[in-house]
């Protein structure tokens, strides 16, 4: 279907798509990523810009931590943005509906999707395109510290109140919700019933409610897990 557009020229790709291959999550890295080295093969101008339009929370909410194939799912869109390069991701997971999986909020899908734009193809470096995105975790004590890029001019929660959607395991453990707070660009997570964390998950389910980690740019943080 793409085949006739392959001698314009173009700036870029804008790619949103994944409800229906959600529950094929570990296939979708490898998918996403031939599908960018082959467009620009076709198009024959280079790495051009692509960016990923991550999957926003869709279905009902949970109490308690829980598997997820959408979460998985981001996971997978989030690994491809971070290994290939020219790329980039929009995190919209503040921005979807609960009992529909078109986002009724579009303009800040796109907005989102422009500051990326704005960033990787045009080169503006002054330009805040992302929230937080998780890069590494080192375990003190009972408590794990996290650390993040794109953090902008800092980490703060969006309502205001304590940090949610922070979830904890320890070896051989079950995740269970933790407390977690804000230490300048990084965020300390902990459960007073795990002494011996290994794994930390934020905003993973299909539809995390209420979580609230953001830059002060006002760009949510990707949902993430650190056990792989």
């Amino acid at each position: 279907m793409l085949a006739p557009a392959n001698n314009y020229a173009i700036k870029g790709a804008l790619w949103y798509q994944g409800e229906s291959n959600a529950e094929r999550y570990q296939e979708y890295q490898k998918l996403l990523t031939a599908l960018i080295a082959d467009w620009r093969l076709k198009h024959n101008q280079g790495n051009f810009p692509f960016i990923i339009a991550q999957l926003p929370n869709f279905m009902e909410a949970k109490d308690q931590p829980s598997e997820s194939s959408w979460a998985s799912f981001r996971n997978a869109q989030l690994k491809t943005s971070l290994s290939v390069e020219n790329t980039a991701l929009t995190v919209n997971i503040d921005l979807g509906d609960w009992n529909d999986v078109h986002p009724q909020n579009k303009e800040e899908v796109g907005r989102r999707l422009s500051l990326a734009a704005e960033r990787l193809a045009y080169h503006d470096k002054n330009v805040v395109a992302s929230g937080p995105i998780y890069q590494s975790m080192s375990v003190k004590g009972n408590k794990v510290e996290l650390t993040f890029t794109n953090c902008g001019s800092g980490l703060v929660t969006k309502d205001g109140k304590v940090l949610k959607q922070f979830a904890i395991a320890g070896i051989g453990s079950k995740f269970v919700w933790a407390q977690a707070k804000i230490v300048g660009n990084k965020v300390i997570v902990w459960n007073v019933a795990i002494l011996n964390p290994v794994a930390v998950r934020y905003a993973w389910a299909d539809n995390p409610e209420g979580a609230n980690l953001y830059n002060t740019e006002g760009l949510p943080a990707s949902p993430f897990k650190t056990n792989e």
